[in-house]
């Protein structure tokens, strides 16, 4: 019989705060796109008028790990989207904020947005679109080769700062998790699939205020500081007769041809080769400079545009979340969107929506593809065959045109008799 031990003090006392902190957790918005999802979402008259809005799906895709799991989808290729949804409104003033949600491109998508937006202020849902102000603009963007990047934007004073770290997102066409976490000591930390891609600071990452320091404009490099970290070697010097060393000499193995003809050919002259003495032009050998002072650069100081703002990282009435984007090629479904203001809670509710399904859903993936697979190989089987029904019909006919020929030919040769 098995003996159950109580665990150790100390990892009871951890296991406590983890269920304490999750509980305590603010939750400011939370979609999972059950029932009545479509009261909860406002889907936006922008580009209407065009004929260039796309139209959402509700579903759960061509390959799930669960078929009542589902999400929104871009519906329509060469289109744009537009929906967003309100939630009472909060300041993120001294709270992280997490920004959270999962996309699958079904569609592969070669050139579009999957990213979503935090909005504050007041803002028409119906009119929401491209140009609609936003907070914070997060998620993968992909067009081509060159562009395959987690978008991470942040609004200040009416200008979009993107971040300057570079941060690639999945291509491939599962679920995937988002998430960006941003921290009242102005730190961030991207994540996909619950593992960090990226952190550092919103004063370094993104050039929302001026830098905290400059090169000193009026600073100058002394006259007497040497930068160059090699000199000649005073102690070599060129040889003796090195420049009068020819680059080629006559061949001493060469022969005058016994059939040569001096007055039919000309005098003969020996044929010359490279001169194995001459290494060349003569180049002084260098050596490390003993004065070398490094490369110089100005001294940093102070920039007396800089002024800080304790609350760089804080926006004051965030109220709307919505989707907006412009795709080539739709299919991309969007679920589980989460704000709140604790890390940890995002990170179980993406291993209770994500990470439960993932393995089944790639599994149906799979599934799909070897279908997928099949179906094109007898699709192609069944091509051939038909060609080959086509040469023999074509041969069948050739045959028939012959032997009328042949009759008419008999036919007028009858009729010349």
């Amino acid at each position: 019989m098995a003996i159950q031990r109580r665990p150790p003090l100390a990892a009871a006392i951890a296991v406590a705060l983890a269920v304490v902190t999750i509980a305590s957790a603010e939750v400011f918005f939370e979609e999972r796109f059950g029932d009545g999802w479509e009261n909860r979402w406002v889907k936006s008259d922008w580009k209407k008028d065009e004929n260039m809005a796309g139209e959402w799906n509700y579903t759960s895709g061509k390959w799930t790990g669960d078929a009542d799991d589902k999400g929104i989808q871009t519906s329509e290729d060469y289109r744009f989207y537009a929906i967003s949804a309100e939630f009472p409104e909060f300041s993120n003033k001294d709270k992280t904020l997490v920004l959270q949600f999962s996309v699958k491109h079904e569609q592969k998508l070669d050139c579009g947005g999957g990213y979503i937006k935090l909005l504050n202020g007041e803002i028409d849902q119906k009119k929401f679109g491209g140009d609609t102000p936003y907070s914070i603009m997060f998620g993968p963007d992909i067009c081509g080769y060159s562009t395959k990047k987690v978008h991470a934007i942040i609004s200040r004073d009416g200008k979009n700062n993107l971040i300057k770290k570079e941060v690639t997102c999945e291509t491939d066409q599962l679920t995937h998790v988002y998430t960006f976490i941003i921290r009242p000591d102005a730190t961030y930390s991207i994540l996909i699939d619950n593992e960090e891609k990226q952190t550092g600071s919103l004063y370094s990452d993104w050039d929302i205020l001026p830098p905290k320091q400059i090169k000193d404009p009026d600073a100058k490099k002394p006259e007497d500081w040497d930068d160059k970290e090699y000199i000649p070697d005073p102690e070599d010097k060129k040889p003796e007769g090195y420049d009068d060393i020819p680059k080629e000499i006559t061949d001493p193995d060469a022969k005058k041809p016994e059939d040569w003809d001096d007055e039919e050919d000309g005098e003969w002259t020996a044929p010359t080769i490279p001169n194995p003495e001459y290494k060349g032009p003569w180049k002084q050998k260098k050596i490390k400079n003993p004065n070398y002072q490094g490369k110089w650069k100005a001294p940093m100081i102070d920039n007396p545009d800089f002024k800080d703002d304790p609350y760089l990282y804080a926006y004051s009435n965030l109220r709307y979340l919505g989707i907006e984007l412009w795709q080539v090629k739709a299919g991309s479904i969007f679920d589980n969107i989460l704000v709140c203001d604790d890390p940890e809670y995002a990170k179980k509710f993406a291993e209770e929506t994500w990470g439960k399904l993932k393995d089944a859903e790639k599994a149906a993936f799979d599934e799909a593809e070897k279908k997928k697979q099949e179906e094109e190989s007898k699709d192609d089987d069944e091509s051939d065959l038909d060609g080959e029904d086509e040469d023999d019909g074509a041969e069948d006919a050739d045959s028939k045109s012959d032997d009328s020929d042949a009759e008419e030919e008999k036919e007028a040769t009858h009729d010349e008799l």
